[in-house]
């Protein structure tokens, strides 16, 4: 099943076993091309890193982990320890807040430099994040196509994620399903990723 061009906010475009919201554009062009630069250029970037079968493996994607706290993320065999907020991603937060009558509490941000670099399957269920809690994912740059798989069917869904627009993930979604960047040869251009998350201490 085809969701391009998704706008309504309210619509839930998963089946079953999850809710997935799409806000389409929350910013205007002239506030997503200022966010894309001042990310871009801004950002403490760096390759993200991954222990898999033991082996380190360096990606092309870059990665930046922040937060309200200097808050430990464990993913991929690997931890980060969250920068200090920027005034911008701030203000991007509290705006997404109001937007999701939801809070967060830190972001982890991706750089993709062009459509050869993606995401493969999987799910943000990291044993820090809050449990069902909701993750609000923001593009701004190069539109993607983004996808989420059942787990237990396998039933795909996918849609376009457009400059500066916004998707939220919350409920059962990340046990039930999984999601992915995949790869494409129609772009060349940057796309900044943020998905601002709540951590909860255990």
């Amino acid at each position: 099943m085809d969701l391009f061009n998704q706008h309504n906010q309210l619509t839930n475009l998963l089946p079953k076993e999850g809710t997935v919201n799409y806000y389409g554009n929350v910013f205007n062009r002239n506030e997503a091309d200022f966010y894309y630069e001042h990310l871009l250029n801004t950002i403490e970037w760096k390759n993200d890193e991954a222990f898999i079968f033991g082996k380190l493996v360096i990606t092309k994607r870059k990665v930046a982990w922040y937060g309200e706290k200097p808050f430990k993320y464990s993913y991929s065999n690997t931890t980060k320890t969250a920068l200090p907020f920027t005034k911008e991603l701030i203000q991007i937060k509290s705006f997404i807040e109001q937007q999701t009558n939801e809070t967060y509490n830190s972001c982890l941000l991706n750089l993709y430099h062009d459509g050869s670099e993606g995401m493969a399957w999987h799910s943000d269920g990291e044993k820090d994040l809050k449990k069902n809690g909701a993750i609000a994912s923001v593009t701004f740059g190069s539109e993607r196509k983004f996808a989420f798989k059942n787990k237990h069917n396998k039933e795909v869904v996918s849609l376009i994620l457009q400059h500066g627009s916004l998707l939220v993930m919350k409920d059962e979604t990340q046990t039930n399903w999984l999601h992915r960047l995949p790869p494409t040869k129609k772009t060349h251009r940057p796309r900044v990723n943020i998905t601002f998350r709540t951590i909860e201490k255990h």
